[in-house]
Order: C-alpha cells, then sequence, then structure tokens
C-alpha cells in the first residue's frame, strides 16, 4: 500500500494507472474510519483493479463556528483499516497541498444542496463538490464509492457527476449502524454514554415513521413528523431538521413523488449527529 501526499504524486500514479488499462475505485472520507468506512472500501474493492481512499479534513465544508480544529484524526488506526481492506493507495494531503492560498475557484450545485443541511450549513457543499472535484482530477476514477448516511451529499454529487460529465459512476453504498441502531459516524466519539443511549431515539423514530408513511400516504407526514419531534426532544434531542422530500428532487414530495427521503438532524450535547431513512410511496 502507497501513501502519497501531493496531488502531482496521485495523478501522476492515477495517470500511470488508467494508461495500462486498470480500474480505479476511489472512497473519499475524512478519516477517523470505521466500520461503515471499511464497507465502502470492501464495494470499492470488488469493483475495481486499484483503491484509493483519500483521507482529508476538508477545511472548505466547514462553517466559520463549526468543529474544523477538533474533528477526530488518528491516521495510524485509519492506516492499518486500509491495508487489512485490500486499499492500494491512500492520499492524505494537507490543506495546502489541495488548495492554493489565492484559490478563487468553486464547484458548486445550486439545487440539491439548498434543503436540509444545506440550509443550515450554506457554504457546506460548495466545499464538499469542490473538493471531491478535486479528487477526480486527481484520482481518475472510474467508480467513486459514497455512504447512503450522507444522503444529501450522496445526490448532490451525483448531480454534479451528471452536470459536468465527469466521467465517474457513483455507487451508493447502505448506511451501517452500530447494533444499537446508532448510525456509523466519526462524530459519534464526542458523544458521552448517556447521550449515546438517548440518541438511539433517532433510529427508533425513523424505524417507526417508515411503515406509518409507507401504509398512510404522503397526507400523514407531518402528523408523523412532529410525533418524531415530540420523542426527540423527550429523549433531549435539539432537533436542528426533521423533513420528508422528494428523494429524486429534494422538494417537498407531490403525487408523482416515486420516494421519500425523511431525514434528520438532532443534536445531543454539542454534537450534530444525521440519520435518514428512505421511504416508498403508497400508491
Amino acid at each position: 500500500m502507497e501513501i502519497f501526499k501531493t496531488a502531482p504524486e496521485l495523478q501522476a500514479f492515477a495517470l500511470a494507472a488508467k494508461r495500462s488499462g486498470r480500474t480505479i475505485a476511489l472512497v473519499p472520507t475524512m478519516g477517523f474510519l470505521h466500520a461503515g468506512h471499511a464497507s465502502l472500501i470492501d464495494i470499492a474493492r470488488r469493483k475495481a483493479e486499484i483503491v484509493i481512499v483519500s483521507i482529508f479534513v476538508n477545511p472548505t465544508q466547514f462553517g466559520p463556528t463549526e468543529d474544523l480544529d477538533k474533528y477526530p484524526r488518528d491516521f495510524e488506526h485509519d492506516r492499518i483499516l486500509c491495508l487489512e481492506h485490500g486499499v492500494d493507495v491512500i492520499y492524505a494531503p494537507e490543506p495546502d497541498a489541495m488548495y492554493a492560498p489565492d484559490a478563487s475557484t468553486w464547484v458548486e450545485e445550486t439545487k440539491l444542496s439548498r434543503p436540509l443541511c444545506g440550509a443550515k450549513r450554506p457554504i457546506h457543499f460548495r466545499g464538499v463538490t469542490t473538493v471531491v472535484a478535486k479528487l477526480f482530477n486527481l484520482a481518475l476514477p472510474d467508480y467513486a464509492v459514497f455512504g447512503m448516511k450522507d444522503a444529501q451529499q450522496l445526490f448532490v454529487i451525483r448531480r454534479m457527476v451528471r452536470d459536468l460529465n465527469f466521467p465517474v459512476e457513483i455507487i451508493a453504498a447502505p448506511l451501517v449502524r452500530e447494533k444499537s441502531g446508532l448510525a456509523l459516524s466519526s462524530r459519534n466519539r464526542y458523544l458521552s454514554e448517556d447521550e449515546k443511549q438517548r440518541a438511539l431515539v433517532l433510529s427508533r423514530t425513523l424505524e417507526a415513521a417508515k411503515p406509518a408513511i409507507e401504509q398512510t400516504g404522503l397526507g400523514a407526514i407531518p402528523a408523523i413528523i412532529e410525533a418524531m419531534r415530540v420523542e426527540i426532544e423527550k429523549a433531549g434531542g435539539k432537533v436542528d431538521y426533521i423533513e420528508a422530500l422528494d428523494a429524486a428532487t429534494l422538494e417537498p414530495p407531490t403525487d408523482a413523488t416515486v420516494d421519500v427521503l425523511l431525514a434528520l438532524a438532532v443534536y445531543f450535547g454539542t454534537t450534530r449527529l444525521i440519520d435518514n431513512t428512505l421511504i416508498w410511496v403508497k400508491r
């Protein structure tokens, strides 16, 4: 397994691989890897001859009051996990290797990035799309694997790839949970044991809402969301948002909606957790 720290190193490796006819799968991460990331790597390993994992805490997707400086990092742990799962290359640059001091070019998706987390974190997705576009230009992947835990991010990246004609197939990987039901996240380490137990209300309410909406249809959504809010607040969560949107457009569902994305963001203490489920709409 090779470890690259600079953009020219990675791009030269990828160009040589492509010229030799080998396929590449990319798994973009911010590190502090867990079983959810491992599942993405395993999918990438099955799809391509070369697997590249990027480990980069991208500063441009953090707002001024967000947790960039304290975002968890453990490169040695990440290196071992990548080695165990057959990764060929880790790309682990410093910020100045990814962004020139006077960088002034951005890649921005302007529709799917607006609701949900985009409404609460206005610069977040501009940073995500910019860094992912840069990674695509450096790693030259045939495939890129993103998890459904960050469903909006997945949808935004898919739209960027479609609109800008990137020759990359985006693969959606299932959301992975702890045995308790809590969605795996690097930010879970911020939670106290008490907060972790109380946060289980997120998966419980999503699990209960899914059959309720499937069986009763779109008209039940407002009441179901309100019931979820009550349960989450009883458990000590501070709701940032709970929304049910058309999964294809991330707009309010209509009679044409096929699947609904029920997504939420909730604070337990100072830790913001996100979770979601996809729901088929009854006709």
